[in-house]
């Protein structure tokens, strides 16, 4: 097969849109380093994901879950496990205690959800003076 047309794949994928949909995903994979099932013959992602298709070397149903998961926009959160629970207790806790006698007390964390857990207190207590000069 030389040249790959969209009628190679259309017995394959009756859909068009959901043809354009799976090659364009297929051509993601590829460019993200997924192995190539056919030969590349300097072709160009897309048209080696349209070979792909048209050859059946890949699992049209993985590559159809993969373009669904890839349109969703609710990602399921998992619930925080015990140990996050207790330093989250622990932090309100240390948010709500009185040190400074009435003065406001504000905690910086430093971006827990890039971990998946909850960062230590980074900056330690930072206390603004709401007092004015009026």
């Amino acid at each position: 097969m030389a040249r790959v047309t969209v009628e190679d794949c259309v017995t394959k994928v009756p859909n068009r849109f959901e043809l354009v949909m799976m090659a364009s995903q297929r051509a993601r994979d590829v460019s993200a380093g997924a192995a190539l099932t056919v030969d590349r013959d300097n072709d160009k992602n897309p048209v080696v994901a349209l070979r792909e298709i048209a050859d059946e070397t890949v699992d049209l149903d993985e590559l159809e879950e993969a373009v669904i998961k890839g349109l969703q926009s609710y990602v399921e959160m998992d619930e925080p496990e015990e140990d996050e629970m207790d330093l989250l207790a622990i932090q309100q806790d240390h948010t709500s205690a009185d040190p400074l006698d009435g003065a406001p007390v504000m905690v910086i964390d430093s971006a827990p959800e890039l971990d998946g857990t909850l960062a230590p207190d980074a900056f330690g207590d930072v206390v603004i003076n709401e007092e004015s000069d009026t």
